[in-house]
């Protein structure tokens, strides 16, 4: 068995789960996950615990059953608390505004760079070189963070564009003649 899988996935309080064929569902106070099941693991929910159980011993089974608890633990700490990405912009003149699901940025370009987000994946600009989003799905807020960062990200010389917090951008050194 998968060593991720042997660990149950503990359900906090005020999360509600649901299991109806083959389709897992989450709820909680940021909103509602689900999940289609494959045929090759079968979840057990007792004790405020679910553990996921490969049905049969072979390679793929075990291994989708660590992939599955993987995401159900995401799902789970994604109703009850959430997921946060932040982006910096370093750069004269980059900035950035929300205003509501859009986010426009100032990139550098010609034209605004207009970015709507999708549904679940709210988004703030604490200040013009920052900005935050949040979401219950850590792969949607992923996602999104990917996309925004690839409209303008880090170049190597001079180290502008857009990029996570905390990311390190290797500098080059300048061509000499």
């Amino acid at each position: 068995m998968s060593r991720i899988a042997k660990n149950p996935v503990v359900i906090p309080a005020g999360v509600d789960i649901k299991i109806e064929s083959e389709v897992l569902t989450v709820k909680g106070k940021n909103g509602q996950l689900t999940l289609s099941l494959p045929r090759k693991v079968n979840i057990v929910f007792s004790d405020r615990q679910l553990a996921i159980i490969p049905i049969n011993d072979n390679r793929e089974a075990d291994s989708l059953s660590g992939t599955i608890r993987a995401l159900v633990a995401n799902m789970v700490k994604g109703v009850a608390e959430g997921f946060e990405k932040r982006l910096q912009l370093i750069g004269v003149g980059y900035r950035a505004q929300a205003q509501g699901n859009i986010l426009n940025l100032s990139l550098g370009f010609s034209h605004p760079v207009v970015y709507q987000m999708p549904k679940g994946v709210t988004v703030q600009t604490p200040s013009q070189t920052e900005i935050v989003l949040f979401g219950a799905d850590k792969q949607a807020v992923g996602q999104v963070a990917s996309e925004i960062r690839a409209f303008r990200s880090p170049e190597p010389y001079k180290g502008k564009g857009v990029r996570y917090v905390g990311e390190v951008v290797v500098m080059k050194e300048a061509k000499k003649k």
